[in-house]
């Protein structure tokens, strides 16, 4: 099998494809799409998203320094595209998506009704990285949905149906393959 050199790219897929809202001092609130997110530390519990300085609710992180990041499900992906291609600037998309919002509990940003998770964030650190400007937040507060917990009180996100965006398709994760640490568990 052969392989082809290309220039370098972002070639690190699937990601997850979520919803962000953002509010400004004056509560004016916003959602839009991000599929540059990720874990950044788990003591202190810190995301990352990297947001294009165009967006709309760009000058509102700026201004507030949070935002909440909501996870999305095979449900919410007409949403989560919808909320990727048009601008906060010329609609109200929680409308238009009949996205029900609710209040958070330390941040001004709503949480999305709809998603099985919302992690409210605080900026620490804003990282100028050329198309993109990534902000470095700590998690203030997880919402978690208890529909998709089990009798134990575990929070099964399987069951939600989550989606991930790559080279341009939005993907159900499929089965499960294993469990962390499968691979080195006494039979």
């Amino acid at each position: 099998m052969s392989r082809q050199s290309w220039k370098p790219g972002n070639m690190l897929y699937p990601v997850p494809a979520v919803l962000i809202t953002a509010a400004d001092k004056q509560g004016n609130a916003n959602v839009f799409t991000v599929a540059w997110t990720g874990t950044v530390c788990s003591d202190p519990p810190m995301v990352s998203i990297s947001v294009r300085p165009e967006r709309y609710s760009h000058q509102m992180i700026e201004e507030t320094g949070e935002f909440v990041i909501n996870l999305t499900t095979r449900n919410l992906t007409y949403a989560v595209d919808y909320c990727g291609v048009k601008s906060g600037r010329d609609t109200d998309k929680f409308k238009d998506m009949n996205l029900s919002t609710l209040p958070a509990d330390i941040v001004k940003a709503p949480l999305i009704k709809e998603s099985p998770v919302n992690i409210e964030c605080c900026v620490k650190q804003t990282l100028r990285l050329g198309t993109h400007d990534m902000y470095v937040a700590e998690v203030v507060a997880v919402h978690a949905d208890e529909t998709y917990m089990d009798e134990k009180g575990r929070f099964l996100f399987e069951n939600a149906d989550p989606i991930a965006y790559s080279h341009g398709s939005y993907f159900t994760l499929g089965e499960k393959l294993g469990t962390f640490g499968y691979s080195v568990k006494k039979r």
